[in-house]
């Protein structure tokens, strides 16, 4: 097992670019499915999840040829659908909750497919009601077989329809928009997801012959067509990096730039951070966060304390809600954390306690965060990591901690973040990967 040993108390200095979305990448690398001509995307992130699927994609009969860093080419000419219900295949796409993207194209496309049961962080219940409701509404048939722990998904056609969804899940609309997009008829999908992931996801769609509209907004009409072709696609800036750039750059009293953070599609999330005390400017498409020695949070405009919460986009997503409590940990006054998604996102919190922080575990939602204003320094511990958001959370927490820390469970790190220890260590992070 790899693990990191954190050195703490460095400051960073320099400029750092953010890797691709990783959960863009998983979207739209399934959508190559959907069409026997090349697809080409660039910006693809190097991150264990990724390399996964296009095993997975390879395994299924996929020609996919790395063009350049970054950049491959998917041709799905020759799909192999008898290899869904391999042992092999289905333990493969069992590791890791991307997976489950698989499904809408193969079931436009063919008619058929699978959905494993499905791995990857272990931050809740994350049920698969809205796929399976959503696919029977378009005419496909769901068998759960027990035994091998995967539903078997049919249908002799698929027939556009109204779809109100329960909950506004990303890839439950992902999986909707890839089965709708080749139905007939015309669907119409409400209380849909409208993240950045989801409108690039559209927009490649429309690129490739889809008949999308409503873009951006929790309303999509989907007129369905006969066959789509091949495009070209780039992958934005994965904001859950920026993001964390930001908070660790305030926690370590550092100096950086993130170059290139696609500022347009950044929502509310930089106001987050400001709304923490932290300082920044934008110049151009880049971040440059000066040394923030106290950064103050603001109260509420009644005096009341500050609480931040996840929602649905364009609300604040819950993949940065860890780093915000950590990055509170150093301020001055205090916070309320209420991770209303996930319930067992926040339990990582007790290693921030272990390492001196002031927190308050109200119950599996919500946290208390007091300030420590650079007062007393963080200590240095041993922990593990519970999830890829977590993980970086607590690695933030280690570099700005007296001593040292290691970290162990990394593997759930690379799975969403490409090289970072030495991406970091350019800026003067000390992390070493050592075997544990």
């Amino acid at each position: 097992m790899k693990s990191f040993e954190v050195t703490g108390g460095a400051r960073l200095d320099g400029e750092i670019t953010p890797q691709g979305a990783k959960n863009e990448a998983l979207q739209v690398i399934c959508a190559a499915l959907l069409t026997s001509e090349e697809v080409v995307i660039s910006n693809i992130p190097d991150i264990i999840d990724v390399k996964v699927l296009i095993e997975i994609l390879i395994d299924l009969g996929v020609e996919v040829h790395q063009v350049s860093e970054g950049t491959f080419s998917f041709k799905a000419a020759n799909v192999k659908t008898d290899r869904l219900y391999d042992r092999d295949f289905l333990r493969k796409a069992s590791r890791f909750r991307g997976s489950v993207m698989l499904a809408g194209p193969l079931l436009a496309r063919f008619k058929m497919s699978v959905i494993p049961r499905p791995g990857g962080d272990k931050i809740g219940r994350r049920r698969m009601d809205t796929h399976i409701i959503g696919f029977e509404q378009l005419g496909a048939s769901a068998e759960y077989h027990q035994d091998e722990g995967y539903f078997r998904l049919h249908a002799s056609s698929l027939e556009g329809t109204d779809i109100l969804l329960d909950e506004p899940s990303v890839t439950g609309t992902a999986n909707l928009i890839f089965t709708a997009v080749m139905a007939n008829g015309e669907t119409t999908i409400y209380n849909a997801a409208c993240e950045p992931y989801i409108q690039q996801l559209c927009t490649m769609l429309n690129n490739m012959g889809a008949d999308i509209s409503g873009i951006k907004s929790n309303f999509l009409k989907i007129k369905g067509v006969k066959a789509l072709k091949g495009c070209h696609h780039r992958i934005l800036p994965d904001m859950i990096e920026v993001g964390s750039f930001i908070g660790m750059a305030a926690m370590t009293g550092s100096t950086i730039r993130i170059k290139n953070a696609g500022i347009p599609h950044l929502g509310i999330i930089p106001e987050k951070f400001r709304q923490l005390g932290i300082q920044f400017r934008t110049e151009e498409d880049d971040i440059v966060i000066p040394e923030n020695d106290i950064y103050e949070i603001q109260n509420n405009i009644d005096g009341s304390i500050l609480t931040i919460y996840d929602a649905p986009w364009p609300g604040l997503t819950p993949d940065l809600i860890s780093v915000l409590l950590v990055v509170a940990i150093q301020a001055k006054g205090s916070v309320l954390i209420h991770q209303k998604m996930f319930e067992s996102r926040l339990f990582f919190v007790d290693k921030l306690i272990d390492m001196g922080a002031r927190i308050i575990l109200c119950d599996p939602h919500r946290a208390t965060v007091i300030g420590m204003e650079r007062r007393q320094k963080l200590r240095g511990i041993t922990m593990n990591s519970p999830d890829i958001r977590a993980g970086v959370a607590l690695l933030i927490a280690s570099m700005s901690a007296e001593g040292k820390s290691i970290i162990h469970n990394i593997d759930q790190i690379d799975r969403g973040y490409q090289y970072l220890d030495k991406r970091l260590n350019n800026l003067g992070a000390r992390i070493k990967r050592i075997d544990s």
